[in-house]
């Protein structure tokens, strides 16, 4: 059963099938700058999960079909890893990606497919998570996942500004 739509900030989540999160956030970026700032390592570290004090120790980005990445978070000496592959990639437009975390948070894989449109230099990211089971998505919903998105989200939208600043 899908739910209505739900904002946190400026993210929008919503449940499109039983088994599936979708997350949308718009940036006021160009989209060629939000893909580099998600497919390279040294920007990635950055902004993504790092907040109340965590920081991403590992970052590798093997940006290929076929190729791996693996990310490894830490805080007050506790870690936290994931990692996957690359299924899909359309340079600046999509990534498809398998997902599985290290303490097995909900049972098998997750598949990430992460669409960038641009209009009017604002970027949307899509990107729609699909979980093996209806109970493996309720489980990731009912966790901090989300506030921790939004919060990596806004702190990739500074990330971009920062990029454009620079540019300049």
């Amino acid at each position: 059963m899908t739910s209505a739509v739900r904002h946190l900030g400026t993210m929008q989540i919503t449940t499109p099938t039983d088994c599936e999160v979708a997350i949308t956030r718009d940036f006021n970026a160009p989209r060629r700058l939000v893909y580099q700032a998600l497919t390279e390592p040294a920007l990635v570290k950055r902004w993504l999960g790092v907040h109340n004090g965590w920081t991403l120790e590992v970052c590798e980005i093997d940006l290929r079909v076929g190729g791996a990445y693996r990310y490894v978070w830490s805080v007050d000496g506790k870690e936290m890893g994931m990692g996957g592959f690359y299924r899909e990639i359309i340079p600046l437009e999509r990534l498809v990606t398998t997902e599985k975390f290290d303490q097995s948070w909900y049972p098998g894989e997750a598949l990430g497919t992460l669409v960038l449109t641009e209009a009017n230099e604002t970027t949307t990211l899509t990107l729609t998570i699909t979980y093996e089971s209806e109970a493996a998505r309720d489980f990731v919903l009912a966790t901090p996942m989300t506030e921790g998105m939004s919060s990596g989200y806004d702190h990739l939208e500074a990330e971009l500004v920062r990029m454009m600043t620079e540019a300049l």
